[in-house]
């Protein structure tokens, strides 16, 4: 059973990851947050007591439905609604997530990066990003959680409630999708 502490501390460490998988999806700010912050109270509601070593797995689904239901809410809204269109898209308060904050480690003594090495590693990162956001969603989800989360296929495909035959199928698309599309831009490993 998961103590307060480490239920606290599994919570501290998904929260940047399950924030930008959020984000991929929904392209808001906003209700990503709103997202994620439901999947953790729902996580410490329901599976507080749940053991430590399940709570990645019960998470992710959480977080995966969770998501889902914003959607199929914004599909209603926008229905009934219909004239509204800041409903979807974007955030337009001129914000926006740094991912190179994001990958950005601790400072480890290594050599100081020159001001065009980190414009141009931003650059990349910000195509990778677009990139990411135009797979489809269950590619964009499998490659997520495969190689954002560090899933392996079972978890995977337990999360997604699907085969592990699919996660590979939806992984290995989405990576030549993306491998294509960035080599096209000139970007390669």
């Amino acid at each position: 059973m998961a103590t307060e502490q480490e239920l606290s501390d599994f919570l501290k460490n998904v929260e940047k990851r399950a924030f930008k998988r959020s984000l991929y999806h929904v392209r808001n700010e906003e209700a990503a947050l709103d997202i994620v912050q439901d999947s953790m109270l729902k996580l410490a509601e329901h599976y507080g007591d749940k053991p430590v070593d399940e709570l990645p797995m019960l998470f992710q689904r959480i977080l995966s439905n969770c998501t889902l239901d914003w959607f199929r809410r914004q599909k209603t809204r926008n229905a009934l609604f219909s004239n509204m269109s800041d409903f979807d898209g974007p955030a337009e308060d001129g914000t926006e997530f740094d991912l190179l904050e994001a990958y950005a480690g601790p400072d480890n003594g290594e050599r100081a990066e020159s001001a065009e090495d980190l414009v141009r590693r931003a650059q990349i990162f910000k195509d990778i990003e677009a990139e990411i956001q135009e797979l489809p969603a269950r590619q964009r989800e499998a490659f997520l959680m495969r190689y954002w989360e560090e899933m392996d296929v079972a978890e995977t495909a337990a999360a997604m409630g699907c085969s592990e035959g699919s996660v590979k199928t939806h992984c290995f698309r989405a990576v030549q999708t993306l491998s294509k599309a960035l080599k096209a831009k000139g970007i390669e490993p």
